[in-house]
This record gives C-alpha cells, sequence and structure tokens, in this order.
C-alpha cells in the first residue's frame, strides 16, 4: 500500500467514545474506508462513554420491543415484568420539561424519533443491553413493576460499550489511531478536503472529502469552562475524560461553525466529595456518583437545606442538583439519611470508595461533619416537624410532603427518626458542557449563514441545542447514537472519491 492510500480516508471520524464509534460503524456500512481518532492512549479509550452506568433512554410501545433487543429474557422472566410503555410522545414532554422547552424542536425530534430503531441498530451490530432492576423497578406481588421511563442498559455499563463498539469496529474493518489527536481541518471554498493529525507525535495529514467531530465538549479545559460557565466551576470535579478539551469545537469554528446551546451550563452531578479530581480509567463505571438524594435531606456547611429533594424523580433533577451542591459554601454539601432508608440507597453508596458518617443520634453525627453544628441540628429538628402524614411509596411520586419549611420536600419524605443516622459529603461532579456546535437532523455542522459546511458533520455531546439546564437521565448516551448513527451515514457520501 502506497503511503498516499495510508493517508487517504472517506470518512475520518475524531472522538473514540459511543457517538463517534456509532458514526463510524454507520459509515463503514455504507461501503466508507473509515479512521477514528483516539486522543488518548488505547487504555484511555473511550471518552466520556467509558465512566457512563451505561442508562439509555429510548421510546418503546411495552416489553416486546424491549425483547426484541434484548432476546436473553425469557418467557419466564417476562411473565415476571410489568413494563408501561415509554412512548415518543412522553420522551419528547419528559426532554421538553427537564429543559425548560428550550431544546430544539427538530433535533429533540429527531433524538426521540429515531431512538428505538437507533437501539435495534446497535444490537444488530452485538451491543448487549439488560434491564436495570435494582433502581428502576419495585417489587410487588412476585413482579418486577418496572417506572421512570429507563429501564434499559448496556451491558457492563459504559465500559462493556466502549469494549462491544471497538469490537465491532474491529471486526468491520476500521482503524483506530491513538495518542492522535486531530489539530486542524482543512477546507476549500467551504468544503472539507483533508484533515491535519498529531500522529504519537508527528504531524500527518489525511485526505478525506468527509469530517465526523464527535470529540466531546470543553469541560476538561479550565480556562474556558471558567470563561464560559464563570470561575466557580474550575471547583467542580471532572467525572469523565481529561481529554474533553474543546478540540473539535475550536476546528470547527475556525472553519466557520456557528456555535449553538446554552453555553452557560453544563450536566453536573452530585458526586462523593472524595472523588478523583479527574476520570480514573481503573475506576469506571460512574461509581462516586450519590444519586439517592430524593430519599433523604441535603444540608450544606451551614447547616441548612437548599433544594427540595423530592421534587421529582432522580432522574429528572440529577443533572442540575450538581451545580446547586457547588454554589454551597465550600463546594459541599451532606446527604442525610436514617436506617429506614439506608437498604433503599443504591449499590454506590455500599462501596468501599463511598465517604461515610454514621452515628447513633443526629447531635454524634453534627460533631462529625464540617458543618455549623447547632443549626444542622435545628434544621433536621424543624424538617421531622413539618413531615406530614400519608403513604410513603418510594416508587411513585407519593405527595408525601413537607409544609411550613423552605425549601419544602413534596414527595418521599419520611422523618429522620431511625438510627443509626449517615450523612455522604457530596461535591459537584461536571460531565460535559452544554454548548455545542449547530447541527441539522442529517448531523451536518452549519455555518453563520444557517448553511451546510460540506463534508462536515457532528455528533454526541458536540452538537449544541439538545440539552438546557437539565437533561432526562439517560438521553446523553441516546443522543450520542443516535446522532453518532445519523452524521456517519450521512458522512459516507462520497465512497472512493466516488458520491453515492
Amino acid at each position: 500500500m502506497s503511503n498516499h492510500d495510508e493517508l487517504n480516508f472517506d470518512v475520518v471520524v475524531v472522538g473514540a467514545g459511543n457517538a463517534a464509534l456509532c458514526a463510524a460503524i454507520a459509515s463503514r456500512e455504507k461501503g466508507a474506508k473509515v479512521l477514528v481518532l483516539e486522543k488518548g492512549p488505547k487504555r484511555k479509550r473511550g471518552g466520556n462513554s467509558y465512566f457512563t452506568d451505561g442508562a439509555i433512554r429510548f421510546a418503546f410501545n411495552g416489553l416486546d420491543d424491549l425483547r426484541k433487543v434484548m432476546p436473553s429474557i425469557s418467557n419466564e422472566e417476562a411473565s415476571k415484568i410489568n413494563m408501561p410503555p415509554y412512548t415518543a410522545e412522553k420522551y419528547y414532554s419528559d426532554l421538553m420539561k427537564a429543559t425548560g422547552n428550550q431544546s430544539d424542536p427538530e433535533l429533540a425530534n429527531h433524538l426521540v424519533s429515531k431512538s428505538y430503531e437507533t437501539i435495534e441498530w446497535m444490537h444488530s451490530h452485538k451491543i448487549v443491553f439488560e434491564l436495570i432492576y435494582d433502581n428502576q423497578s419495585f417489587v410487588k406481588d412476585e413482579v418486577y413493576h418496572f417506572w421512570g421511563g429507563l429501564p434499559v442498559k448496556t451491558q457492563d455499563r459504559g465500559v462493556g460499550l466502549i469494549k462491544q463498539l471497538n469490537e465491532r469496529a474491529g471486526e468491520l474493518g476500521i482503524e483506530v489511531w491513538y495518542e492522535s489527536p486531530a489539530v486542524k481541518i482543512n477546507t476549500n471554498n467551504d468544503e472539507v478536503t483533508s484533515i491535519v493529525v498529531n500522529k504519537n507525535g508527528e504531524q500527518v495529514t489525511v485526505q478525506t472529502k468527509s469530517v465526523v467531530l464527535a470529540c466531546g465538549s470543553f469541560e476538561a479545559n479550565k480556562k474556558l469552562r471558567a470563561e464560559n460557565l464563570g470561575e466557580e466551576w474550575n471547583h467542580a470535579i471532572l467525572r469523565g475524560t481529561e481529554f474533553n478539551t474543546g478540540d473539535g469545537l475550536t476546528m470547527a469554528f475556525e472553519v466557520g461553525a456557528q456555535p449553538f446551546g446554552q453555553w452557560s451550563m453544563g450536566h453536573a452531578i452530585g458526586t462523593d466529595a472524595n472523588a478523583p479530581k479527574v476520570g480514573d480509567f481503573t475506576k469506571p463505571g460512574d461509581i462516586f456518583k450519590k444519586h439517592s438524594y430524593p430519599l433523604g435531606i441535603m444540608i450544606n456547611k451551614d447547616g441548612v437545606r437548599f433544594v427540595d429533594e423530592g421534587a421529582d424523580f432522580r432522574n429528572y433533577t440529577y443533572a442540575k442538583y450538581g451545580r446547586e451542591v457547588l454554589k454551597q459554601p465550600g463546594h459541599v454539601a451532606y446527604q442525610v439519611y436514617d436506617q429506614q432508608v439506608r437498604p433503599m440507597l443504591r449499590d454506590e453508596y455500599d462501596r468501599e470508595e463511598a465517604t461515610c458518617f454514621k452515628a447513633d443520634t443526629i447531635e454524634e453525627l453534627a460533631a462529625q461533619l464540617d458543618v455549623d453544628q447547632e443549626q444542622f441540628i435545628k434544621t433536621i429538628a424543624e424538617y421531622n416537624d413539618a413531615v406530614q402524614g400519608g403513604e410513603y411509596q418510594p416508587a411513585e411520586k407519593d405527595g408525601k410532603g413537607t409544609e411550613g419549611i423552605t425549601p419544602p420536600k413534596s414527595n418521599w419524605a419520611l422523618k429522620l427518626e431511625k438510627a443509626p443516622f449517615y450523612a455522604y459529603p457530596v461535591t459537584c461532579g461536571m460531565t460535559f458542557c452544554f454548548g455545542g456546535l449547530r447541527a441539522n437532523t442529517k448531523g451536518e455542522v452549519l455555518n453563520k449563514s444557517g448553511e451546510p459546511i460540506q463534508g462536515l458533520y457532528a455528533a454526541g455531546e458536540m452538537i449544541g441545542g439538545i440539552f438546557y439546564e437539565n437533561y432526562p437521565g439517560g438521553s446523553g448516551l441516546m443522543s450520542g447514537a443516535v446522532f453518532g448513527k445519523t452524521a456517519g451515514t450521512s458522512a459516507a457520501k462520497y465512497v472512493n472519491g466516488q458520491l453515492v
């Protein structure tokens, strides 16, 4: 093979996470010769997707739809499952509700309407899905009742997803270069002609007519983060890869791409206060998050509550409550629980990595924490007094709330009264930024006039305009797959230099 052939590809995909690999596979399916560029070394491949817990939100009409993509569900298992449908209308409504109706309707509709067929397509490429029994269902009369519209995850979380996608890419003959960040896109008359790559320290130019940018946002770039979100965001820890420094966005803007979406905000959650400052590839699987706060209360260092922990199911509040923790003194808060709910907490609370304080009285608990002890004790007493009667139902919005305190707790309000008592310190963990590129429903990147830049596509966290303020859990991974498949399919329009 001549050097010219080695540096000539129909499609070059920048990034190697879920969106990128879905794009690469979709292009390869169309007969394109595909190159994937991974900035990190092989042992740190996969971007933020590697760190996800794998929950993926898509529309479906019932258990039969799920069994098509999870053939391992036996008839016996199916007979013990109550699976309400999660319609496209409900998904769209949930997305719009979470984003305050700011999500671009065309992009939102594309995500939702293509979600199930994209899951079917992933299944056809050997991606394995599983039901999430542990925190998306409850058992009643020996039947698992699912709720919340998020019953499915990828096998072995993000680690399994990245492994399976890479295995499939290998089977299909997709070439991957590690430690090879893209540095510049070359264009002629607003058309992509080639891309410059720093391949293991050597600068090479790869000829191509199609580039798919799928290399995440700029959350790992402290300068860009402070400029766009504010200085306080430099106190947030990074949940995912250290390689998402905004390179793809910078390259796109250099060739005239239009910025789009909410540049002042991002996806941020409450995570263990002692979690690594940047994603640790030896500890993936989202093991540091702390998402059971609807079952307890959150108190800051001043000893006061600051959010309605029971405003909604965690799937609809966790992506915005992280920044509420960031606003607190010392950028820390304590999730407080008693023994009544401790057995119901998610598995991350049982891990050796979980930071936990435990005591037999509220006073003894307060003494262990870096809080205003007197106010902490008073806040819990006032909260207990405000808890109203009603039936406690953790799997549905039970309306069992508080009265007479601010902020209220709207659902799942139980008195903190059964020893022992537990406190888990959390801080803000940044996942990705909501600002990105303007793209259409073909995955084409648009210029400032709203016209496609010929041969330039985007997918995943690089597309702006879908998420604002918040997002429904599991929709980020789905968006990556949908727009990855879309962009990869669009990008494969030139094969061997011919329009196909």
